[in-house]
C-alpha cells in the first residue's frame, strides 16, 4: 500500500502515475488487503489436511490504465499512466536508496511477460470482493488525512499495481 501513497501524490500533484507494468493495457491480477485478510482468516478457520494453496485475486482483472482512469475519476482531475522504459529501471531503483534492485526487476519482467501466473491462470483463482474503486478512494482519504511537511513530494517512480 506503501507504494499507492506515491500513486495518489504522483495522481493529484502531477498527473501522472509512472507505470512499471506494461503494456499499460495489460489486465492484471491484484487484489485488495482486506480480502486478503477475510480470505486469511476463513482458510485458518477451516478444517484441511496437508498443503493448501490459495490463489486469490480481486473481482477482476485491471490494467493500469483503468488504475489512472479511476484515480482520474475520484480525484476529478486527469491522470494517466506513464510508461517507464525498462533500461531505467535499474539506476532508478537505486537512486531511491534500493541496494539491489534485481528481484524486483524479475518480478515485475515476470509479470510484464506473463511468466508470473497463477497454476491454472485466472479461471482458478479465488476471487476477492473488493473493487480497485474502493481500494483507490480509501487510500485517496488517508492521504487527505496524512499530515505533509514541506519537501513531502513524490520521489520517484513506483509499481504500485502489483499489490494493494
Amino acid at each position: 500500500m506503501e507504494n499507492f501513497r506515491w500513486d495518489v501524490a504522483a495522481a493529484r500533484e502531477n498527473g501522472v502515475i509512472p507505470g512499471f507494468l506494461q503494456p499499460l493495457d495489460k489486465p492484471v491480477p491484484m487484489v485488495a488487503t482486506a480480502d486478503v485478510g477475510r480470505v486469511a482468516a476463513e482458510v485458518l478457520q477451516g478444517i484441511w489436511n496437508g498443503r493448501r494453496v490459495v490463489e486469490l485475486e480481486g473481482p477482476r482483472r485491471v490494467t493500469p490504465d483503468e488504475v489512472a482512469a479511476t484515480f482520474a475519476e475520484l480525484l476529478g482531475r486527469p491522470v494517466r499512466m506513464d510508461a517507464v522504459p525498462r533500461e531505467t529501471w535499474e539506476p532508478l531503483f537505486r537512486s531511491q536508496g534500493m541496494k539491489n534492485p534485481t528481484p524486483r526487476i524479475r518480478m515485475l519482467d515476470g509479470f510484464n511477460e506473463g511468466w508470473i501466473e497463477f497454476e491454472n491462470g485466472e479461471a482458478s483463482s479465488r476471487k476477492g470482493e473488493v473493487a480497485l474503486k474502493t481500494v483507490l478512494q480509501m487510500l485517496i482519504e488517508r492521504e487527505d488525512k496524512r499530515p505533509h511537511v514541506e519537501g513531502d513530494c513524490l520521489a520517484g517512480a513506483v509499481t504500485g499495481l502489483n499489490r494493494f
